[in-house]
């Protein structure tokens, strides 16, 4: 289509973006509410849905499988589903409206939403498809939005993020069942609590130099944030829709700083920056790392690592997939202790919360085939295609049914979703300026265990508290003063996360 077509099309969704659509708080259960402007259920016919899709999905094949079922379903009609061929972090906002976004796009509802500002998707009439009543509330509030007293769901919820621990049974003390399980409950106790990790950790880099026990690349705030969370700490007030509160410092989230600090203790500079984040799969697989988080959508990564590195040993392919899958274990986030002190003894624990995030679709408001696009949502977020998705990738479905039959994981992160052990990223488009300052903050919280002790930053509660106060602030004026000038010489300006 041309330019000028694409451009005329996008005024006119706009136009009509947010009337007759959603769901009205007084009419639940109105199917007709719904995105009624846009979506009459009538497929376009012999057209093309170009598909944003996460790079992983593409390089594990699994986006390969899901457009060639789609197209197979949908060939009578002659719709078919190709690869965008784009960016999986475009700007849709400076993009979308020259022609040049996908028409569906897959990412994490902070990313998603923060187009919902500027009308760059579409609002969509959920009830109607397969999975509305297999999705748990929690996880459709990440795509909701009020406007007017509307409640208005802008994505579908695909797969529930969070940080995991990822570890090698195989590095486990031989007789941890008489040294590493004092309460004798079967579990080392590494995977408990972060003072017994600590421990392990200290044990491991003083018998090899040249290997650590836990790694993590403290400066990313989506694995760092937690810490903070679990003392009290929140990102924006509100139950996170309030960006003028922001609260990175509440309660005793200075405790998260403290623990935060002595985990870089027992690591090295590589937790500074985002090099943990590179080499994490091959150093997990080689042994040089005994344990590190990361999200559950990776899990394929790791074990293509751990199986390279077992052939290389000798193993054949089969012998090494077999070793692999039974060395390679990802479980829940160990429980910190209430005193926020990881290098003492302690007897009091508590469950660590993390940031997370509820991946999905979305439809750009800047589509032709708005119907050809929901039926491939539609399709894409059935509970045979997440059963698929979940084989390919190790992801925990955001259906209750594909959770529910995958079982493991997906169960440990549904109790936590459910206990709120997993804080969802906020959906409103000011969380895309807190993510530079904390990576700042982060960075140099992480390189303070690495200086001599005098120039230290970071030593005591009231320095703890500081540096949480001042990062605070840069967000606040992030959002309040420098986005709003920006705004006003530029226009709408291209957001990037991280």
């Amino acid at each position: 289509m041309k330019k000028k077509g694409k451009q005329l099309i996008a005024l006119l969704l706009c136009g009509v973006l947010f009337v007759g659509c959603g769901k009205s708080k007084s009419s639940q259960g109105n199917a007709t509410s719904a995105g009624s402007t846009l979506f009459q259920g009538e497929l376009e016919r012999n057209v093309t849905i170009r598909v944003l899709e996460n790079d992983t999905a593409i390089e594990r094949g699994y986006f390969k499988e899901l457009i060639n079922a789609f197209n197979e379903k949908y060939k009578e009609y002659g719709i078919v589903a190709v690869d965008a061929n784009m960016d999986q972090y475009l700007d849709l906002a400076n993009d979308g409206p020259y022609g040049y976004g996908p028409d569906v796009l897959y990412q994490a509802n902070d990313v998603l939403m923060k187009y919902v500002k500027g009308k760059h998707i579409l609002p969509l009439p959920v009830e109607s498809l397969d999975c509305y009543d297999q999705v748990p509330e929690v996880a459709w509030k990440a795509y909701q939005t009020e406007v007017d007293g509307k409640v208005y769901t802008c994505g579908v919820p695909v797969i529930v993020q969070a940080p995991m621990l990822y570890y090698r049974k195989d590095m486990l003390p031989k007789d941890w069942d008489k040294t590493w399980d004092d309460n004798q409950n079967g579990i080392p106790d590494m995977l408990e609590n972060w003072n017994a990790m600590y421990r392990y950790s200290k044990e491991i880099h003083e018998a090899d130099s040249t290997k650590y026990g836990y790694m993590e690349s403290l400066y990313d705030p989506y694995f760092s944030t937690g810490y903070l969370f679990s003392y009290g700490g929140y990102i924006f007030g509100q139950n996170n829709t309030d960006s003028k509160d922001i609260g990175l410092g509440a309660g005793d989230a200075y405790k998260g700083i403290k623990v935060l600090k002595q985990l870089a203790g027992i690591m090295n500079e590589e937790c500074i920056d985002e090099t943990i984040q590179r080499n994490v799969y091959g150093k997990l697989a080689d042994g040089t790392y005994f344990a590190t988080i990361s999200t559950p959508d990776v899990y394929t990564t790791f074990l293509k690592e751990l199986i390279s590195n077992y052939e290389k040993d000798g193993l054949s392919k089969d012998e090494a997939k077999k070793k692999a899958e039974k060395n390679l274990m990802i479980t829940s986030l160990p429980q910190l202790p209430v005193s926020g002190d990881i290098t003492q003894e302690s007897k009091e624990f508590m469950e660590m919360k993390a940031m997370g995030g509820i991946n999905g679709y979305a439809i750009s408001a800047y589509t032709s085939v708005p119907n050809a696009c929901l039926a491939f949502v539609d399709f894409a977020s059935s509970y045979d295609m997440l059963m698929k998705r979940n084989e390919f990738l190790g992801i925990a479905p955001a259906r209750n049914d594909a959770a529910t039959a995958t079982g493991g994981l997906s169960a440990i992160l549904y109790e936590k979703l459910a206990t709120g052990n997993i804080v969802i990223m906020p959906s409103i488009q000011e969380v895309a300026q807190i993510w530079d300052p904390l990576n700042t903050f982060f960075s140099d919280l992480a390189k303070d265990a690495f200086r001599k002790e005098g120039d230290q930053k970071y030593t005591t509660k009231e320095t703890y508290q500081k540096g949480l106060d001042t990062v605070s602030k840069q967000i606040f004026d992030a959002i309040f003063t420098l986005s709003t000038t920006q705004e006003a010489q530029n226009g709408e300006g291209k957001e990037d996360r991280k």
